[in-house]
């Protein structure tokens, strides 16, 4: 994840002072990125690598964040930004830019993706200023420390979460990080980590969240059940009194945390969420697993746990603890591999490395803290699936094309642009998303079987697509992910609708077929 590139930033930063001034250091030929790879569900989904394999820059302001930002070539240019010394509401302004959308009164992470924000050098704290991650994927945020955000007081920021995610985000690694607060949501906080809103693929490993009466949710409310696939692995929960995490819907994997003085519940499964919590260590805590305040069930399998000092509530209309003998009412699949730590050692190994400033080490599974691995190898043909080849177009698909007289829709259009003219059989007219990412579907009044995709690319824009990913729209699932247009072959599946999402690219994307066949 290193790669010296000449830095671009916006042309009032020209100049060596100017750039002092706000806090951007532009001479970072040798500047390392995040360390390590990305664990748990941020694995999944064709990966999480933040900004690797773009440039690096130095940011000691939220302002100079925000102008990396601002300053890339789009909003899926990768780039990794080290962060040292204090970000807070005196240094931090909004940025204004074609490839960003900032805010004031917060660290803006708004419809874009490839980004890597780590701290470097003597830290970097984030004071009173929550972390804001909208409609974007492929995020990285390691190293930090976040505390004090508040939702009421002065000042405010990002409605008194850390770290908070919404509205179609996908995959983002948060490591190594210490979220805290100073008292619950009567002291003006909300949320040390929070996620709704179609937020999906998402990793918190080695943090440390503390003195808050919220550690967390997955889901905003009992009908917010669009999130999940989230992992929590080696956190150090402390002095919270609930939500560590509250999940509505979803799957969710919990496994090698410490909780210590969860004050009124900890692990709260509802409205239909699944969590698998493996070989965690809870201590001098109350109701850490179960559901409760509402009568919507949730469900858990569990194994390994150790309860130290533990009180369970008596069950009631609202309550019902796993405790105080806990038993499994579900069970939980883990696509990915993982290195589970006996849960008698959880507290020695997650207090040597979970936390900013610990230098970013892990468990290898043994209960022995580790450095990190090194980072993934930027010039690798595919840092997002190196395992999944790209597509051929040189391979044309036999067979009828589905996509001739079926439907299309998708997220916003540049104007000109028409969603039909994917499935109009002419390589002349085409769709182009709004920015630089989008969706773009082909639908059928009936379920139809579909092997292979073929996408076109408009002449003149060949190569501009970068990732992608193509998901049975009706259930979620991703059917292939990859770089590149082509022909992109997955297991028959029947579906009425399938969709084609171009998570990074170059310049416009301009989709001018997307062809179906059945085999």
């Amino acid at each position: 994840m290193r790669r010296p590139v000449a830095l671009r930033l916006q042309a009032a930063l020209g100049t060596l002072a100017l750039a002092a001034a706000t806090g951007v250091v532009l001479a970072m030929p040798e500047a390392a990125a995040a360390a390590g790879g990305a664990t748990g569900y941020a694995t999944q989904n064709g990966g999480t690598t933040g900004g690797a394999g773009g440039q690096t820059v130095r940011a000691t302001t939220g302002t100079a964040i925000h102008q990396a930002l601002c300053g890339r070539a789009d909003s899926a240019t990768p780039i990794t930004i080290e962060v040292e010394g204090t970000i807070n509401h005196g240094n931090t302004s909004k940025v204004s830019g074609d490839s960003c959308s900032t805010a004031a009164d917060k660290i803006e992470l708004k419809q874009i993706s490839n980004v890597t924000i780590v701290g470097v050098g003597g830290g970097a704290v984030f004071d009173q200023l929550g972390i804001h991650i909208r409609e974007s994927s492929n995020i990285i945020i390691q190293n930090v420390t976040v505390r004090n955000v508040k939702k009421s007081g002065s000042p405010t920021s990002n409605g008194g979460d850390a770290i908070g995610m919404e509205s179609d985000v996908r995959n983002v690694w948060v490591d190594h990080t210490t979220l805290e607060a100073s008292g619950g949501e009567s002291a003006g906080f909300d949320g040390l980590f929070d996620m709704k809103d179609n937020t999906q693929y998402v990793t918190l490993s080695y943090s440390v969240l503390r003195n808050s009466g919220r550690g967390g949710l997955i889901g905003s409310s009992e009908s917010d059940v669009s999130n999940g696939y989230v992992t929590f692995h080696h956190n150090k929960y402390e002095n919270i009194d609930s939500r560590t995490p509250l999940l509505r819907g979803g799957t969710s994997h919990i496994y090698n945390n410490h909780y210590v003085s969860l004050n009124e519940s900890g692990i709260n499964s509802r409205a239909g969420a699944k969590a698998k919590v493996d070989n965690n260590y809870f201590e001098d805590s109350k109701d850490v697993l179960g559901t409760f305040y509402t009568d919507q069930a949730g469900y858990w399998q569990v194994s390994g746990n150790i309860f130290d000092n533990v009180t369970w509530s008596e069950p009631g209309e609202d309550t019902n603890p796993a405790g105080p003998d806990p038993k499994s009412n579900t069970t939980v699949s883990i696509p990915y591999s993982y290195g589970l730590d006996a849960a008698s050692c959880v507290p020695a190994v997650v207090s040597a490395t979970a936390g900013a400033n610990k230098g970013l080490k892990v468990s290898d599974g043994s209960c022995t803290p580790q450095n990190p691995d090194p980072s993934p190898d930027p010039t690798d043909p595919d840092p997002t699936d190196p395992t999944e080849p790209s597509p051929d177009p040189t391979d044309p698909p036999n067979g009828t094309n589905l996509s001739l007289g079926a439907g299309a829709d998708g997220s916003s259009k540049a104007s000109g642009t028409s969603y039909g003219n994917v499935r109009d059989g002419d390589l002349g007219t085409y769709w182009s998303p709004a920015g630089t990412t989008g969706s773009v579907s082909v639908k059928w009044s009936s379920p139809t079987t579909v092997s292979k995709v073929a996408i076109r690319e408009a002449a003149g824009s060949e190569g501009a697509i970068r990732s992608y990913r193509l998901v049975d729209h009706g259930t979620g699932a991703v059917l292939a992910t990859g770089s590149g247009a082509g022909v992109i072959s997955f297991p028959a599946v029947s579906l009425t609708k399938i969709t084609f999402e171009i998570t990074g690219a170059s310049g416009t994307p301009k989709v001018a077929e997307f062809e179906t066949y059945a085999g």
